[in-house]
């Protein structure tokens, strides 16, 4: 069990990987990558690495630096790596499939998988590896992809073709990085739901889920894989493939939450967005308040674009503290409910007899939101507005975040003023949908919208039976 926020959207997975020059510790620039990348998968982390002649993988449950010692560093050799963290959403974290995927004989694997998203039908895989004999009960929608390019690869002896035969049969969202003994392959869905840019590393290259981590290894930005592209890099070089029609539609939280605020995406700054995202609730809801209030962290950006706008001092009136967001402890009832407390601590002279306009990112259960007007007030705010830079949640996603069902989504089940009532603000405001697109600056038919329309642009099969459109 983990102790957390309920009434956050997580983010599942990141990958980063590396492709260099011999002598090259590859292992070590991944372990950099994924500590850069550890906001986007915080229950597990593994790093695979090759020196051409064996693929040696460590992967265990925890975050980054509890994962990797020097020793296990220093036994990763070779100057190729992949990497990946993950939050695990079945099974808890003692069942966390840690990536990357390898095969049941790690000893002699020929291929290793990293993946970043979700494939709401599978079921095709599983039939397809159970009539060429294959055992695939427990197996994630990672591992039967995994399974499933390994068999091409054994087949036709081409990691390219192996992956060219397969790709029509992953019907959802991915980022792949996929190794061989001497090649890397970066795969993103036709879609492009979840990130994935390339990077220069010297002589060779660098692939990471954002691009804050290829600043972090010191390489140079080069571009996004493009939705529907297979990149690989051998000895040879850098080789790109198209392998399905781009329809470009990244998904809308990545600049909500999701991604780190130093990072790029779309050839969008994220915090010049999140910025934006202020302006633009400033624009739409103003308030005379004495002072504004960001959530840390991310709400930062835009809680600076609305104090801006509007003229009102902002404060950091709450306290976050950033070593208690997970952790393998299992904490008593006790703590559970006081969760929040004990993640967030106010500032008493900061708010004490002021007017408190709080900005967050979103709102998803509501429990925390409630949670914290009652703590703000408890300590002396005479009133507490909250604001949230993006609209209402009203939907769950499938292609790689973890939302919870749709019946405790608040925004699905209450009006703006019963969430108000619920929580017993001052005021509530809800940046518009609108207002968001406005903000971001991306034509509104390249994003995933699906938390907030109820629009999914991959098929989620069975899972469309779960989903109320009457809310």
């Amino acid at each position: 069990m983990t102790l957390k926020d309920p009434d956050k959207i997580r983010e599942k997975c990141a990958v980063f990987g590396v492709y260099g020059r011999k002598g090259l510790q590859a292992a070590r620039l991944t372990y950099f990558g994924l500590y850069t990348l550890q906001h986007r998968g915080q229950e597990s982390s593994g790093i695979s690495a090759t020196n051409g002649r064996q693929i040696r993988t460590h992967k265990a449950l925890g975050l980054v630096p509890q994962v990797y010692s020097e020793e296990n560093l220093k036994e990763l050799k070779g100057h190729m790596a992949i990497g990946h963290n993950r939050y695990s959403t079945s099974g808890g974290v003692h069942d966390s499939h840690a990536q990357p995927v390898t095969s049941r004989r790690a000893m002699h694997d020929i291929l290793v998988l990293a993946h970043n998203g979700n494939l709401p039908i599978s079921d095709n895989l599983s039939s397809f590896l159970k009539e060429k004999g294959f055992y695939t009960d427990g197996l994630n929608d990672s591992e039967l992809m995994h399974q499933v390019i390994r068999y091409f690869l054994v087949k036709t002896g081409s990691l390219e073709e192996a992956i060219k035969q397969a790709y029509p049969m992953f019907k959802g969202a991915f980022c792949l990085l996929i190794m061989t003994k001497d090649k890397i392959a970066a795969v993103r869905d036709s879609y492009g739901i979840r990130p994935l840019s390339l990077g220069k590393l010297g002589g060779g290259y660098v692939f990471s889920s954002e691009t804050c981590a290829i600043d972090t290894v010191d390489g140079k930005y080069i571009r996004d894989i493009k939705p529907g592209e297979m990149v690989v890099v051998d000895s040879s070089g850098l080789k790109s493939y198209q392998l399905a029609k781009p329809t470009p539609k990244l998904d809308i939280f990545e600049f909500v939450y999701f991604a780190r605020p130093d990072s790029n995406l779309l050839g969008k700054s994220v915090y010049a967005v999140r910025r934006n995202m202020g302006v633009q609730l400033a624009k739409e809801n103003p308030i005379k308040a004495d002072v504004v209030i960001p959530i840390p962290d991310s709400s930062i950006p835009a809680a600076i674009g609305y104090a801006a706008t509007l003229k009102i001092p902002l404060e950091f009136g709450i306290t976050k503290n950033r070593y208690i967001g997970r952790t393998f402890i299992m904490p008593d009832q006790h703590l559970r409910e006081r969760g929040v407390e004990m993640k967030h601590n106010p500032i008493k002279e900061i708010i004490k007899g002021k007017n408190v306009v709080v900005i967050d990112d979103s709102i998803v259960r509501g429990t925390t939101a409630k949670k914290l007007v009652q703590m703000l007030k408890k300590n002396g705010a005479k009133k507490v507005h909250i604001i949230s830079s993006s609209p209402p949640v009203k939907f769950p996603d499938f292609y790689g975040i973890d939302t919870p069902t749709q019946k405790n989504l608040i925004g699905a089940n209450m009006s703006i003023p019963n969430i108000k009532k619920f929580i017993k603000a001052d005021s509530l405001y809800f940046l518009s949908y609108k207002g968001l697109i406005e903000a971001i600056g991306v034509p509104e038919e390249e994003l995933c919208t699906a938390c907030f329309t109820g629009e999914y642009p991959i098929d989620i099969g069975k899972k469309r039976k779960l989903i109320n459109y009457t809310y």
